[in-house]
């Protein structure tokens, strides 16, 4: 496992404005609001040919009564806890004030070696006066930094690495699946993944849009390792008028871009909705692997054809993606989680199949000697060969006389004879239609 650096701090001293400065690209959250990130956030950072994984968190407001910002706090306590250094992040234009002394002595309780970082340092030059407060800390030499304009975080990454173990880091595991676990908000998204990882690594709550940032969860089992990301819930468009929810839209889309398989997670009380379409299509357009979750599994009242008749209508509402497989979980009880993990695992090969060209030839040979091209005007469509192109998600390249003659209800039927033959269940697949004239 890659060694693992917390950014703390209290709300709003620039700590995923810094993260987002070490690790090169936006991935954390940045707004003027305190307490914006509110999960942790990991992201893979590389300083001198090290390769740690750093870790945003929301700030920490050490005496609040406020049920967001107490779950903030047991979030950093457990980023804390898991880590091998600590940067906590302070504001020089503010100075010192009493949350950061009780967030230093928090910090000193757990052992872990810190690093000052004093953020704001804008100007070049003479530090300013305030800086010079933060060795009242008693954490040692304070860093000058600007997370904006980036001065001083090749300094901070120097200290970092002083206390990093010797332990040379680990390529991440080509055999890891990502897993994207998207829905609509309050389907209990975050639910599912701290029940899989067996600890809060989100944070719970009946408010709507809690989850605001896309987080990451290892997990290593029986059936491998899977690296969970939790997405911000997608609202309707006429809904998002916040714009910090804006960014989470983006971001989940983001998160599905990073993932192999995602879980389309339904509230089984609800049922489907309108949004819970848009969301699939989402993953669909993108070419992943996909499996339908019905969540809350536990709490609707069933008889012996209750699980049928449900899955017939999912059938129905999610024809477009005909080719995901359902599955009824909770998250709250732990029911069929680990055929979850199966399936995923499943999912993910198909998605990454290849087939020979020979083979696949040979099924297209079999599918058009059963039922005839389509004609028009007496022109007959001929499909020269078939060869595949690309995985994730499989895609195969047809040559042919006339690419207007290739009708869509025929490229349905060829793809379904495909499926028939080698499966391919859980992904969706592509056709790259090629009009060629052969040659006499």
């Amino acid at each position: 496992m890659k060694p693992v650096v917390a950014i703390v701090g209290r709300p709003n001293t620039g700590k995923s404005t810094l993260f987002n400065k070490l690790v090169g690209r936006r991935l954390s959250i940045v707004d003027d609001t305190p307490g914006v990130t509110r999960d942790r956030i990991f992201a893979d950072c590389e300083w001198l040919d090290r390769h740690f994984l750093l870790v945003d968190t929301g700030g920490i407001e050490p005496k609040t009564d406020d049920v967001i910002l107490l779950q903030m706090r047991r979030q950093a306590q457990l980023a804390i806890d898991s880590a091998n250094v600590i940067i906590l992040v302070t504001d020089v234009r503010s100075g010192v004030v009493a949350s950061d002394a009780d967030v230093a002595a928090m910090l000193q309780k757990s052992g872990k070696p810190i690093i000052l970082c004093v953020n704001k340092c804008d100007t070049v030059g003479e530090l300013p006066l305030e800086y010079y407060e933060f060795y009242n800390l008693g954490l040692g030499e304070p860093i000058a930094v600007s997370a904006v304009h980036g001065h001083g975080t090749g300094d901070l990454l120097d200290a970092v690495l002083a206390y990093l173990p010797d332990a040379p880091s680990q390529e991440e595991e080509e055999n890891t699946v990502a897993v994207a676990v998207i829905g609509k908000p309050n389907v209990g998204k975050s639910s599912l993944v701290n029940a899989i990882a067996g600890e809060e690594r989100v944070i719970v709550s009946d408010v709507a849009g809690t989850t605001r940032d896309a987080t990451d969860t290892l997990v290593s089992n029986e059936f491998g390792d899977f690296l969970f990301i939790d997405t911000a819930g997608m609202r309707r468009k006429s809904r998002v008028d916040d714009q910090l929810e804006k960014y989470s839209i983006l971001r989940a889309k983001m998160a599905v871009d990073r993932a192999h398989v995602c879980v389309i997670m339904i509230d089984a009380t609800e049922g489907f909705t309108e949004q819970d379409s848009k969301v699939a299509g989402i993953a669909h357009e993108q070419g992943k692997a996909c499996i339908i979750a019905v969540n809350k599994w536990d709490a609707v009242e069933k008889d012996g054809r209750t699980m049928d008749a449900y899955r017939k209508k999912l059938m129905n509402d999610f024809s477009f993606m005909s080719y995901a497989p359902i599955i009824f979980i909770s998250a709250k009880t732990g029911q069929r989680l680990d055929r979850l993990f199966e399936l995923i695992r499943f999912v993910d090969e198909q998605n990454a199949m290849r087939i020979s060209t020979g083979k696949l030839n040979d099924v297209l040979a079999a599918a058009t000697a059963r039922v005839q091209p389509p004609t028009d005007k007496g022109k007959r469509l001929k499909i020269y060969y078939m060869t595949q192109a690309s995985t994730r998600p499989p895609t195969f390249v047809c040559f042919v006389n006339r690419a207007d003659l290739f009708h869509y209800s025929y490229q349905r039927y060829i793809e379904n004879q495909i499926r028939e033959v080698f499966g391919l269940e859980g992904t969706p697949v592509r056709f790259v239609i090629r009009e060629r004239e052969k040659k006499n």
